[in-house]
C-alpha cells in the first residue's frame, strides 16, 4: 500500500451536480428547479415558518394565558436542607454565600425558606422570602429569620 493507491471506498464519494449544462446532462433547461413559482427564481428566500401560503401552525393554533412581567421566581430551599448544611459545614448562620458555596443556589436566585423538616439549632438565616411556617420553627428553634 502507497500513498498514491488510497482511494475512499466504492460509493462513498459522489461527484457533484452539474446544473445547468445543457439538456444532455439531464439537469439542462429549468436546472432541477421545476416549472415556475418563487422556487424556480433566482433570489428566492424561504420566509421562516413559511408553509406555502397555507395558514401557518402558530396563527392555526389558539392562544390562550398569559406571562406575568412581574412575577418573581424563587429557588425554593427546605428547612431539611439547611440542617443537613448545619451539619456538613457547622455554619452559624446561613445566607446568600453559604448557599451559593455550597452549590445549593446560583448567583441570580432569589431564595424563598420552606418549612419542610425539622431545625435542632438555633441560626440566623438570611434569605429573599420565607413561608409563615418557615419563620415560625426558625424562631422556635431560637434562631432568626431575616429578610433581604
Amino acid at each position: 500500500m502507497n500513498l498514491n493507491t488510497l482511494k475512499p471506498a466504492q460509493g462513498s464519494v459522489r461527484e457533484r451536480k452539474r446544473v445547468g449544462r445543457g439538456t444532455g446532462s439531464g439537469m439542462g433547461g429549468t436546472s432541477t428547479r421545476g416549472h415556475k413559482g418563487a422556487q424556480s427564481r433566482s433570489g428566492y428566500s424561504a420566509k421562516k415558518n413559511f408553509e406555502g401560503g397555507q395558514m401557518p401552525l402558530q396563527r392555526r393554533v389558539p392562544k390562550f394565558g398569559f406571562k406575568n412581567i412581574n412575577r418573581v421566581e424563587y429557588k425554593p430551599i427546605n428547612l431539611d436542607t439547611l440542617q443537613q448544611l448545619i451539619e456538613k459545614a457547622g455554619v452559624t448562620s446561613i445566607d446568600m454565600d453559604v448557599l451559593l458555596q455550597n452549590g445549593l443556589v446560583g448567583k441570580n436566585d432569589k431564595i424563598k425558606i420552606l418549612s419542610r423538616g425539622e431545625l435542632s439549632s438555633a441560626i440566623e438565616v438570611k434569605a429573599h422570602n420565607f413561608s409563615q411556617k418557615a419563620i415560625e420553627i426558625i424562631e422556635k428553634a431560637g434562631g432568626k429569620a431575616i429578610k433581604l
